[in-house]
C-alpha cells in the first residue's frame, strides 16, 4: 500500500478501540460487506480506520470536503483515480471524462446520451463494471457527513447490487448528516452484502491515560493527571491529543505532584492553545514557507500545489520547497491525491486567525481569481472566498448559482444551506431579500431541514427587508414547513391561512396554500371545511399555468379525493404526466404519485399504492425530493405490516424514526406501525408508548388516519389484556374523531375493534349503533378496507345477539375479504373468530408464528390445549444447545423492552414457574448476568 495512503496520527497504538477494531476487520474482511463508523468529529473515527491499512489488499481513500460543492460523484472518483484496472469493461469508457489519470487504461469513451437520467445510470453502471474488474477493494470514504447527493445516490447504487469483491467503510458524524440521513435516505444492504455499524464514543478516564502515555512515549502518568485531563477534554483522542501539545512540557505536567497537574490543565483553553501553538510553529520559518501556509489556511481544504502556489504567488520550485519545510515541520500533511492541508481545522483556523484582516481579505480575492479558472468551477468555494474578501456582489452570484446548481442535482441540502447562509447575513441588500426567501422557501420543501430554516424564516416576517409583496409566499412557506414539524402543525395551518390574504394578488400561490388546507388528513377539522377548499382549489385548476404549480395543486387534489374514496376518483391519476421537463414539475410529479399510493393505502388499495409507491419513488430518487422519500418510506413500512412482511421490520423501524424524528406525518406513521409489531409480540408498554406517539393526545394537531388508527391499536390492545372498560373508552375517543372527521373510508382500522369493545362490555345499543353509522358512511365510496371490516362488525354484533351461525357466516366473508386485500394478519384474526376447528387453530399458529405474531401464537396454542388438543410444537429443531430457541427469543425480546416474568407470562400464556425457567436459560445462553443486561445483548430475530 503506497505511503500516501496511510493516515496520519500522533498516537503509535490505538488505546481503548479493540471491540470496534474487531467488528472493523471481521466484516471489512468479507466481502461484499459495508461497514458504518460514526462518531463526533475528534472522537478517532479515521484512527480506528488506518489500522485497517495493514490488512487488506487495495485500499483507496477518499475524503468529503466541508464546502460541498453541487458536482456529485466527486469522492468516488477521487477513490477511483488510482485504480489499476486490467481489463476494463467497455462500459468503464463513461469514465474518461472524469478520470482522466486512467485514460491510458479506459476504453474509448462513449456517445453522450440525451436523456441526463440516462447518462447518471450508465455513469453508475461504469463505476461498478470498474470496481468489479478491480477485484479484492477495500474502498474507504471519510466524513460522509459532507457528501455530496450524487455521490450519496451512487453509493446506494453500488451497494444495492454491489461488486464481489467490494468492502466499503463510511464514517460520517451524525450530528452533521442533512436531515439525519446518512446516504439521503433510509438504508439496507443488500441481501447476501454482510455489515455492521460502529459508533465510537469518547474515552473513559483509564483509556484517556492510556493515551496520553502512549503520545508521551511511555511516560507514567499520575491518576490526577488522568482524570483531569479527562474532564478538560470530555474524553475526545483529539482533544487529548492537542491538549498534550499545547503544553509547554505535557512531559514536565504528568510528573509534577496531582495538584500542580490538575493546575496546569484547569488552564488550559485548547483552542487558545492551539493557535499558540501553531504560532510557534511557523515562527522562524522561511517567508515561502509562511505565505503556502497562510494560503493553505485561507483556503480551507487540501490543495494542490499549483493552487497554493498561485495564492501565496510564489514560483514552483519555491512552493516545493515551501511544501518540504513545512510538511517536515507537521505544519501541514498530504493526502493520496497529492494535496496540502491541515492536519484538523482548529489547525487550520489558528493559523488563519493569525492574519490580518487586510491581508486576509488579499488572499481571498487572489482565491477567487484563481478558483474562477478551474473546470467545473467550484461555486461553493468561490462564494465563501466572495464573501470574505467582502465582495458583495461576487458573493451573491456564486452563492445564487451554487444554490441553483446544487438543485437541478438534486443537492437540496446544500441549495438549502447556501441560501440560508446568504439570508441570515445582515450585510445582504433589501433588495435581494424578497428573492431569496422564497427561493429558500420552494428548496427547504423539497429537503429535510427544519429548525433552522423555520426559525429563520419567523424573524424574516418581522424583517423590514422584506417587501409587503413577497411576504404573503413567505408566511406560506413558513407554514408549510411547520406542518411538517412535531411540535407546530396548529402553527403552521394558522400561518397557512394568513397568508392568503397576502397572496390576494398572487392566485397561483394562494391556490398552494388552500390545497394545503384541502387536506383532509391534517388535524381533527370536519371533512366539510376541507371540501370548501378542495373545491375553491379545483376550480382555480384550469387557471394555472406553471407547469410545476399546476402538479402540486393536482397532488393535492389527488390526495384528497383518493383519501375519501369517492367513486371515479382513481380517474383522477390519468390528468398526471408520464414525465415533465422541469426539475421543479418532476419533483412535484413525485409528490403526487406518493400522495396517491399513501391514500390507497389507507382506504385498501394495497396494490395499487405499491404501484403508485414505486413510482413515487423512483421520480424522486432521479430528481431529488427527500422529503417525499421519507413520506414514501413511511407509507411502505406500513404496506410491509399489512402484507405480513414482518422480518427486520423492527431495525427499520428504529433506523427510520431516528433519521426522520422531527418530521411529523412520518414518525407518527412510524410509531403506529411499531405499535401494531409491539401488541403482536405481547409488549403492551411498549405498544401504549407506540401508540401514544402517534397522536392518540392531540388529534387536532395530528395526522388523522394515523390517529383513527392507532385508538383501533390502542382498543385491542386494551381489550387483549382484559381491560374493558379502558378498551371501550378508547374507541369512544376514536370514534367521536371518525364522526367529527366524516371521513369513513378511514373506519376500517378501528370500527372493529370498536365493535368488540362495545359487545365486551354489553354494550349493544352503541355496537349497532356503530354498524349503521358505518354502513351509511361507506354508502356510495369504494373503501374496501372499511367495508370488509364492517363485515366484521357484523358478525360481532350478530354474535352479540345470540345469532351463532349468521356471525360465523359473516367473520368467514370478512377473513375471505381480507385474504383477497392481502392483508394476513387481520384475516388471521378474523379467522381466528369464526368458531374454528382444532386443526384450524393448529393452522392458526402456525400462521401467527410465520408472522411473528408471538402473543397471538400463543393464545391460539393456549386455546388449543382447552379444546383437549395437544398443540404442534413450534418448528425448528429439539436441542438448541446454547443458541436461544424460538420460545426463548421470545422471552429475551420481551426481557428486552423491560417486561416482568407475569408480564411474560401474560403475554405468552404460559405459567410464571416456565417463564422463570426461560429467562434463566436467556440468561445463561446471552451470557449476561441480569435482565437488564438483556438488550444490548438479544440478537435481531
Amino acid at each position: 500500500m503506497p505511503e500516501s495512503a496511510r493516515v496520519r496520527t500522533s498516537s503509535p497504538v490505538l488505546i481503548g478501540r479493540d471491540a470496534e477494531l474487531a467488528t472493523l476487520a471481521r466484516v471489512a474482511g468479507i466481502a461484499p460487506s459495508v461497514v458504518f463508523v460514526e462518531g463526533e468529529a475528534g472522537v478517532g473515527k479515521t484512527r480506528l480506520v488506518s489500522e485497517l491499512a495493514g490488512r487488506c489488499g487495495w485500499l483507496t481513500v477518499g475524503h468529503c470536503q466541508p464546502l460541498r460543492d453541487p458536482f456529485p460523484y466527486g469522492v468516488i472518483l477521487e477513490c477511483l483515480g488510482g485504480a489499476r484496472p486490467v481489463r476494463p469493461a467497455p462500459i468503464t469508457g463513461a469514465l474518461r471524462p472524469y478520470l482522466p489519470e486512467l485514460a491510458d487504461r479506459l476504453p474509448p469513451a462513449l456517445e453522450p446520451l440525451a436523456d441526463p437520467a440516462a447518462e447518471r445510470h450508465r455513469l453508475f453502471r461504469a463505476v461498478r463494471a470498474l470496481i468489479a474488474g478491480l477485484g479484492r477493494v477495500l474502498m474507504v470514504v471519510e466524513d460522509m457527513h459532507w457528501a455530496d447527493d450524487g455521490s450519496r445516490q451512487l453509493l446506494r447504487f453500488l451497494l444495492s447490487s454491489p461488486p464481489a469483491g467490494l468492502s466499503l467503510v463510511l464514517t460520517y458524524r451524525q450530528e452533521d448528516l442533512p436531515g439525519g440521513a446518512l446516504l439521503g435516505r433510509a438504508f439496507r444492504p443488500a441481501p447476501g452484502t454482510a455489515s455492521a455499524h460502529v459508533r465510537l464514543g469518547p474515552l473513559a478516564a483509564g483509556e484517556v491515560a492510556g493515551l496520553a502515555e502512549a503520545i508521551l512515549d511511555g511516560q507514567p502518568v499520575s491518576t490526577g493527571f488522568a482524570q483531569t485531563l479527562h474532564e478538560r477534554t470530555a474524553g475526545i483522542p483529539f482533544v487529548v491529543e492537542e491538549t498534550l501539545y499545547a503544553l509547554r512540557d505535557p512531559a514536565g505536567a504528568v510528573k509534577a505532584d496531582s495538584a500542580t497537574a490538575q493546575r496546569l490543565l484547569d488552564n488550559v483553553e485548547v483552542p487558545a492553545l492551539l493557535r499558540e501553538a501553531m504560532v510557534e510553529r511557523l515562527d522562524g520559518l522561511p517567508a515561502p514557507a509562511r505565505k503556502v501556509a497562510e494560503a493553505a489556511a485561507v483556503l480551507d481544504q487540501p490543495a494542490s500545489s499549483d493552487l497554493l502556489a498561485s495564492l501565496a504567488m510564489l514560483a514552483p520550485a519555491r512552493t516545493e520547497a515551501a511544501l518540504i519545510r513545512l510538511l517536515a515541520g507537521g505544519v501541514l500533511v498530504e493526502d493520496s491525491a497529492c494535496r496540502y492541508g491541515y492536519r484538523h481545522i482548529l489547525a487550520q483556523r489558528a493559523v488563519y486567525e493569525t492574519l490580518e484582516g487586510p491581508r486576509r481579505r488579499d488572499l481571498h480575492r487572489r482565491a477567487v481569481r484563481t478558483l474562477s479558472r478551474l473546470e467545473p468551477r467550484p461555486l461553493v468555494r468561490l462564494a465563501e472566498h466572495s464573501r470574505r474578501a467582502g465582495l458583495v456582489e461576487d458573493w451573491l452570484a456564486h452563492s445564487e448559482a451554487a444554490a441553483d446548481a446544487a438543485m437541478n442535482a438534486g443537492d437540496a441540502a446544500t441549495a438549502v444551506e447556501l441560501r440560508r447562509s446568504l439570508l441570515a447575513d445582515p450585510a445582504l441588500p433589501p433588495r435581494r431579500v424578497d428573492e431569496l426567501a422564497v427561493r429558500l422557501c420552494q428548496d427547504a420543501l423539497t429537503g429535510l431541514a427544519q429548525h433552522g430554516v423555520t426559525d429563520l424564516i419567523d424573524r424574516l416576517l418581522s424583517d423590514p427587508r422584506l417587501s409587503d409583496e413577497v411576504r404573503g409566499e413567505v408566511r406560506l412557506g413558513h407554514g408549510l414547513l411547520l406542518i411538517r414539524d412535531k411540535d407546530a402543525m396548529d402553527r403552521g395551518r394558522e400561518q397557512v391561512r394568513l397568508s392568503l390574504d397576502l397572496l390576494r394578488n398572487r392566485p397561483e400561490r394562494a391556490l398552494r396554500g388552500m390545497a394545503v388546507l384541502a387536506m383532509p388528513y391534517l388535524g381533527s377539522s370536519p371533512l366539510s371545511d376541507h371540501l370548501h377548499w378542495l373545491r375553491r382549489v379545483e376550480g382555480g385548476l384550469s387557471q394555472v399555468r406553471t407547469e410545476s404549480v399546476r402538479i402540486a395543486l393536482l397532488a393535492n387534489v389527488l390526495g384528497g379525493r383518493l383519501h375519501i374514496a369517492e367513486r371515479g376518483a382513481e380517474r383522477l391519476v390519468d390528468l398526471l404526466p408520464e414525465r415533465c421537463e422541469d426539475a421543479e414539475a418532476n419533483r412535484q410529479l413525485a409528490r403526487a404519485h406518493c400522495n396517491s399510493a399513501d391514500a390507497f393505502s389507507w382506504v385498501g388499495k394495497y396494490e395499487r399504492a405499491r404501484n403508485m409507491l414505486r413510482s413515487g419513488l423512483q421520480l424522486a430518487s432521479l430528481n431529488g425530493n427527500p422529503y417525499v422519500t421519507s413520506t414514501a418510506e413511511a407509507t411502505g413500512i406500513r404496506l410491509d405490516w399489512l402484507s405480513g412482511g414482518w422480518t427486520g421490520l423492527d431495525e427499520r423501524l428504529r433506523r427510520l424514526a431516528e433519521t426522520y424524528r422531527h418530521l411529523l406525518p412520518v414518525i407518527t406513521e412510524l410509531s403506529l406501525v411499531t405499535g401494531w409489531l409491539a401488541a403482536a409480540r405481547g409488549d403492551r408498554d411498549g405498544a401504549e408508548r407506540a401508540f401514544s406517539r402517534s397522536g392518540l393526545g392531540e388529534p387536532e394537531a395530528s395526522i388523522a388516519p394515523v390517529v383513527i388508527a392507532a385508538s383501533g391499536g390502542m382498543t385491542s390492545l386494551l381489550l387483549d389484556h382484559g381491560d374493558v372498560a379502558g378498551a371501550c373508552a378508547q374507541a369512544d375517543r376514536g370514534w367521536e374523531i371518525v364522526r367529527r372527521k366524516g371521513v369513513w373510508s378511514w373506519s376500517g382500522e378501528l370500527s372493529w375493534p370498536a365493535a368488540e369493545a362495545y359487545a365486551a362490555a354489553g354494550r349493544l345499543d352503541d355496537l349497532a349503533r356503530l354498524v349503521d353509522e358505518v354502513g351509511r358512511g361507506l354508502a356510495g365510496l369504494d373503501a374496501p378496507l372499511a367495508s370488509v371490516a364492517l363485515l366484521a362488525c357484523r358478525g360481532v354484533l350478530a354474535a352479540a345477539q345470540g345469532s351463532a351461525e349468521e356471525a360465523v357466516d359473516l367473520m368467514s366473508g370478512a377473513r375471505r375479504g381480507f385474504d383477497r386485500l392481502g392483508v394476513p394478519y387481520r384475516a388471521a384474526k378474523a379467522a381466528e373468530q369464526s368458531a374454528p376447528s382444532p386443526a384450524a387453530l393448529a393452522g392458526l399458529v402456525e400462521s401467527y408464528e410465520r408472522l411473528g405474531a408471538t402473543h397471538d401464537a400463543a393464545r391460539c396454542r393456549h386455546r388449543l390445549r382447552s379444546t383437549g388438543e395437544a398443540p404442534a410444537s413450534r418448528r425448528g429443531r429439539r436441542g438448541y444447545g446454547n443458541a436461544l430457541s424460538p420460545r426463548e427469543h421470545d422471552v429475551a425480546r420481551l426481557l428486552a423492552s423491560g417486561q416482568t416474568n407475569r408480564e411474560i407470562a401474560e403475554a405468552l400464556y404460559l405459567s410464571r414457574r416456565t417463564v422463570e425457567q426461560h429467562v434463566a436459560s436467556v440468561l445463561r445462553k446471552l451470557g449476561v448476568r441480569s435482565r437488564m443486561d438483556v438488550r444490548d445483548a438479544t440478537p435481531v430475530h
